[in-house]
């Protein structure tokens, strides 16, 4: 991996081509919350069929977490649609066949020149793609259970969402202010989306 990739730093924020054909840069994709981000060999590889597979069961966990998860392949978009079907992923698959992200992390697995992946690594990353966690899974047990994505992203989240903890000194008294900007979903907008969606629901 290259030198600068290290926790702290932020992660290249790659524009590439999803299972849809669409254009997708992994900012975009991440928005304000905390991602896990799966730079996989690809379809061919059994090991990464049963980290996804775990990763799938566990999805629903990480979508009410207000978590994001993205893979990235050297398979082409059909590979990659089969691959994310395999699998039961319901989040992006995105692809590079060009190998552009090998090549740029310097994560060429030349002990497989047949079909020239990358280096599996699964990354853990604080908003604005910060790196919180980097896991080399050349070696799956190298790769991160379900238990240690969760106890990273606890991690993460206490960090980023001031209203972790509700007893915190002064978070009532903002909120009897009505001054939610300390409470999800911390954008104005969005919070007054949310109240019209459960005022009518209650109509």
């Amino acid at each position: 991996m290259r030198a600068d990739i290290v926790p702290g730093s932020r992660f290249p924020d790659y524009e590439l081509t999803d299972t849809e054909k669409e254009r997708r840069k992994l900012s975009e994709l991440q928005g304000g919350d905390p991602m896990i981000l799966l730079l996989s060999r690809g379809h061919f590889c059994p090991k990464d069929h049963q980290q996804h597979l775990e990763l799938a069961a566990f999805y629903p966990k990480i979508a009410v977490a207000y978590t994001k998860i993205v893979t990235i392949s050297t398979d082409n978009i059909l590979e990659g649609r089969e691959f994310k079907a395999a699998v039961g992923a319901q989040w992006p698959f995105l692809c590079d066949p060009g190998r552009k992200v090998q090549k740029d992390l310097d994560i060429q697995e030349y002990t497989d020149p047949h079909h020239d992946p990358m280096i599996p690594h699964t990354l853990v990353l604080d908003p604005g793609l910060v790196i919180h966690k980097i896991y080399n899974g050349y070696w799956f047990w190298g790769r991160p259970s379900t238990q240690d994505l969760w106890q990273d992203l606890r991690e993460v989240t206490r960090k980023i969402r001031p209203d972790w903890e509700l007893s915190a000194p002064g978070l009532k008294e903002q909120w009897e202010k009505g001054d939610k900007s300390h409470f999800w979903p911390y954008d104005e907008e969005a919070a007054r989306e949310i109240e019209a969606v459960v005022s009518a629901s209650h109509r």
